[in-house]
């Protein structure tokens, strides 16, 4: 007599949710390779608990069960799947067909979790179909197949794995006459080609086809007797070859599940997306747009002069202080000039100014300086000359024009230069108009500009001799920080006392650019919220999706699939998701970023670096949001799993 294939010995199931109710008491059941036996008994008496503790659906409460000699009490969750995938086939009353796969699909599944390539299992699973008559119907979802159609389907499931035990729980509970008889003989056959084979049923003619009956009452075996004798020497079914880890076939299984879900919910497909696709657009618009603000303000000051130094009336950090300061004077100049490493110096004087041409008025910002204006910050005339040394020096009325008081101050038609202007009553003949610089860091015009020699101004306009500022360009060859500290060295000789405060244009560029980047860091934590709302959104679908699906999970995890692969596929459905999500927002962060150019005129720089961040932090969104549904659904019983409608 070949040893026994599976062993219960005593075996209890109390279940303890509530009142503690006790299914099966002690019992004790052998069944050797290649038996043919039917478990009856009515409703309630414990069949069906006994079947799924055979198949390792469940555990015992006490007692011992053994397959192969192994106490299944000693093996983990992933053991106990490669049991259900490798020695089960499981045939369900209700089917248990994925209603979203078609039949050659439903079939191949337990190949999946086996590591089965998907041309070898297809071709397999198309086989099995064929051999039990549904060769038409390979493409068929459930719901266009008979209900005796989808049993076959189910049995050609159990057989995909080549397992040598078939587990079929009330078979035929839900066919008609015919088509249990068909189920049967296909039962019948497969015994005879030496597997073992278990029918749980309520039903005498049913039970009548098995060579050995067991009988259950209210959880005991009461009788365990042979019906037929042996018909003959049984091909044996040996324990399956181990395969290789499911790796690509589950990864490639939780794919294409993934897009079929999404596709099945398209509106709360999107509806979940929205959040991922506001959030990556975000990051991706408002850097763009806050590093063109950035570029624009540093472009602002470099076109000002990036090696200039500008020495300014008052002590450094005393507001309004530098209103009472009246020593910046023009002997103060030639000793500027003389401090090693400085190349020229100019004085500037500023005053709001209104400048008068005909009947025509224009309110300007009115510059007294010097000669080498033009020199120290790189603005050269466009048309005519700037004003000379000797203009300087013999206190003449000439004045150069920026670009946008010629605009707004002359006829298209009139050529300013060798014009008059008036500012405030004294005439100034034109002589000059600069090339356009823009607008400074602080959105001011300093094209609205208009410049005359310091002392001309200090006596017909400012009345005053002091200037604002002293503009000092460094030579280029120079150390910026040391004529920094000779400047300063000269100015505390001169006036004994440190009634100046010196500023460094390439501070000014980095205080500038610090700013910038703080508010881009701010505009880019803002929609990194976008992006965790989205991400909330995620994982409240998944758990509704897990809910929703509860009994397919169970149905995997019934034909092979392990927790790892079923938290796998949820994870992957969360991340597919925020994928799309992702490359849908970097699209709409790219067209609004050029919207918001094209319509508000800003300047926008797409770089990669927050294209990459943002992308990257949607696909970790799916993973950190989707894991906790995921992590739910590996964890379902498969017998509770299976019981949800």
């Amino acid at each position: 007599m070949p040893p026994a294939l599976l062993e219960l010995k005593a075996v209890c199931r109390t279940y303890t949710d509530g009142e503690p109710l006790t299914v099966l008491k002690d019992v004790t059941l052998e069944i050797r390779s290649g038996e043919f036996v039917a478990i009856m008994g009515a409703s309630g008496s414990g069949k069906s608990t006994l079947m799924n503790i055979i198949g390792c659906l469940d555990s015992p409460s006490a007692g011992t069960y053994s397959i192969r000699g192994i106490d299944v009490a000693g093996l983990n969750g992933d053991a106990l799947a490669a049991l259900r995938r490798d020695t089960f086939g499981f045939i369900f009353q209700r089917y248990n067909l994925m209603s979203d796969l078609s039949a050659i699909e439903n079939a191949e599944v337990p190949a999946v979790y086996r590591g089965v390539g998907k041309a070898e299992r297809k071709a397999h699973a198309g086989q099995l179909l064929v051999d039990l008559g549904l060769g038409d119907r390979l493409n068929h979802n459930p719901g266009q197949l008979s209900g005796g159609q989808q049993q076959r389907v189910s049995i050609a499931r159990a057989l995909m794995n080549g397992g040598p035990v078939i587990l079929a729980d009330e078979p035929t509970g839900a066919l008609d006459s015919t088509g249990g008889k068909e189920v049967m003989a296909i039962l019948e056959n497969l015994h005879g080609l030496g597997h073992t084979i278990i029918v749980v049923t309520h039903d005498t003619d049913i039970a009548a086809y098995a060579h050995r009956l067991v009988r259950i009452v209210d959880g005991r075996i009461t009788s365990d007797e042979m019906q037929k004798g042996e018909t003959g020497t049984l091909l044996q079914a040996g324990e399956p070859e181990k395969a290789a880890g499911p790796g690509a076939a589950v990864l490639g299984e939780s794919l294409k599940m993934a897009m079929r879900s999404l596709l099945h919910n398209r509106m709360r497909t999107v509806l979940t997306m929205l959040g991922i696709i506001i959030g990556v657009a975000s990051v991706v618009a408002l850097m763009a747009i806050g590093n063109g603000a950035k570029q624009d303000v540093v472009e602002r000051i470099q076109a000002m002069g990036t090696d200039l130094l500008t020495i300014m009336r008052g002590p450094p950090a005393v507001r309004a202080s530098a209103e009472i300061v009246t020593t910046f004077l023009p002997e103060d100049l030639p000793f500027i000039a003389g401090v090693p490493g400085v190349s020229m110096a100019v004085p500037e004087t500023n005053l709001s100014s209104l400048l008068r041409f005909g009947n025509q008025d224009l309110t300007v910002t009115a510059v007294g300086t010097g000669d080498k204006f033009p020199e120290v910050h790189d603005w050269p005339p466009q048309a005519g000359v700037f004003f000379s040394a000797e203009h300087v020096k013999g206190y003449a009325q000439v004045v150069a024009l920026g670009q946008t008081v010629v605009k707004n101050l002359f006829p298209p038609e009139t050529n300013p230069l060798g014009q008059y202007v008036l500012i405030g009553s004294a005439p100034f003949l034109v002589i000059g108009v600069l090339s356009s610089k823009g607008l400074t860091p602080r959105g001011d015009d300093m094209d609205n500009s208009v410049w005359l020699p310091y002392t001309t101004a200090g006596a017909r306009i400012f009345g005053q001799r002091f200037f604002n500022d002293i503009v000092v360009r460094v030579k280029t060859d120079a150390d910026m920080t040391a004529v920094q500290a000779g400047l300063h060295a000269l100015m505390m000789k001169r006036h004994g006392k440190e009634d100046f405060n010196i500023r460094n244009q390439a501070d000014t560029i980095a205080q500038a650019d610090e700013t910038q980047n703080t508010l881009t860091y701010l505009l880019a934590a803002i929609a990194v919220i976008s992006l965790v709302v989205g991400g909330i959104g995620v994982m409240n679908i998944m758990l509704v999706s897990v809910t929703e699906r509860t009994r397919e999970i169970g149905i995997r995890m019934a034909i092979g699939a392990r927790g790892f692969d079923v938290l796998f596929q949820f994870l992957t459905e969360a991340v597919v998701v925020c994928f799309i999500g992702g490359i849908a927002g970097v699209v709409a962060g790219f067209g609004g970023g050029l919207a918001t150019s094209a319509i508000a005129g800003w300047r926008v720089i797409f770089t990669a670096a927050p294209v990459a961040i943002a992308f990257a932090c949607a696909f970790l969104t799916g993973i950190v949001f989707g894991y906790l549904p995921a992590r739910k659904a590996s964890q379902l019983n498969p017998i509770e799993a299976l019981a949800r409608d």
